[in-house]
């Protein structure tokens, strides 16, 4: 914000729309209105909006199993004695995980890979979390609840990195003598996950196949 476009606020505000407006999709406009909600709001709802950023910054980790986002460690998937901890559906993102389980259909666990090979922008196996799931494959102890891993599933988004990154998954795991298995083609080509429908997820993780 210029100093013209700020001198009417008082600096306070000036600082809040200016951090409003560092968020993704945030312009100047935007931020004002945020601002100006806050300001409108009661000190009470302030105060709640403000501890709620103050707690995930302080509170929120990686699963030290799977590396979802989670306030305990092992997260509450990888804790659930409900859940079958032989079968690992990998995922791209922590929101990948979430879209998956508003399906209600899958019951194993998972692992987040934070991201997917991209060669051409530098982001190789040691950028994900790969060697983690390979402890899990090798070793039981370092799976949920120290159940030994039977299945892999990918659950990667279809295009070209989910695709490789499948790929490269599926040889290594396959060499270790686990069955892998990826989501069904329901998923349309060339699209993300997060913006599929439950129906489409339910689909796709019913009718998975084996590599």
């Amino acid at each position: 914000m210029s100093r013209e476009q700020g001198a009417a606020y008082p600096e306070s505000v000036v600082r809040l729309i200016e951090e409003f407006s560092k968020l993704p999709g945030i312009g100047r406009r935007s931020a004002e209105r945020l601002a100006f909600h806050v300001l409108k709001a009661s000190k009470e709802e302030a105060r709640r909006f403000s501890t709620a950023i103050d707690d995930v910054k302080r509170l929120v980790r990686h699963c030290g199993v799977c590396w979802n986002l989670a306030d305990d460690d092992p997260c509450r998937i990888c804790a659930d004695e409900r859940r079958d901890a032989s079968t690992v559906l990998v995922v791209e993102q922590p929101k990948d995980l979430i879209a998956l389980e508003q399906t209600g259909m899958y019951r194993g666990v998972y692992h987040v890979l934070l991201g997917r090979l991209d060669p051409l922008d530098g982001v190789g196996p040691e950028s994900l979390t790969m060697a983690g799931l390979l402890d899990r494959i090798d070793d039981a102890r370092r799976n949920a609840r120290g159940v030994a891993v039977a299945e892999v599933i990918l659950g990667l988004n279809p295009d070209m990195e989910g695709d490789g990154t499948a790929l490269h998954l599926a040889d290594l795991a396959a060499k270790r003598g686990i069955q892998v298995s990826r989501l069904a083609r329901g998923l349309p080509s060339g699209s993300q996950i997060e913006f599929a429908s439950p129906a489409m997820l339910a689909d796709a993780i019913a009718e998975r196949r084996a590599l």
